[in-house]
């Protein structure tokens, strides 16, 4: 069984930001340890704004070994857009963030984000209503989270 997290309404001044209140989320359920949070910022830093996938969403993670402790995925809206520096699709206003304990969980759970997001789940969750909202449509999404 997954942790699954959703916050909507969040205020980030810029991508960073966003991305440590998205994966502080899964820390704060239990999926992730402390320095998770940091080591998503890095990811970025170091590879660029790969993590937007799409026009508005960013896919935050990190590995296994920077600190997941289970799966754990979450979803956090924030209040107004940010900037990645993404050609194609900025700003973000979306966040998907995942954690898992090893490798083979965490191609999974890629995997079965893909699938959620290639099925429309992005749209669903910008249409959500609330927390209970998000928290709902990311499990229907997830049927395995």
């Amino acid at each position: 069984m997954s942790v699954v997290t959703a916050t909507a309404g969040v205020r980030a001044g810029d991508w960073r930001e966003a991305v440590r209140a998205a994966a502080s989320a899964l820390v704060e359920a239990g999926a992730a340890g402390a320095g998770y949070p940091d080591a998503c910022v890095r990811v970025v830093e170091e590879n660029g704004p790969y993590i937007v996938l799409t026009k508005g969403l960013a896919l935050v993670h990190a590995r296994p070994e920077d600190g997941g402790l289970a799966v754990g995925v979450g979803v956090t809206r924030l209040a107004t857009p940010v900037e990645f520096g993404h050609p194609d699709n900025d700003p973000v206003d979306l966040l998907l963030a995942f954690c898992t304990p090893d490798p083979d969980a965490h191609v999974g759970t890629l995997s079965g984000l893909a699938r959620a997001l290639s099925g429309g789940l992005a749209d669903r969750l910008r249409a959500a209503s609330g927390e209970d909202g998000l928290a709902h449509t990311l499990k229907e999404a997830l049927p395995d989270a």
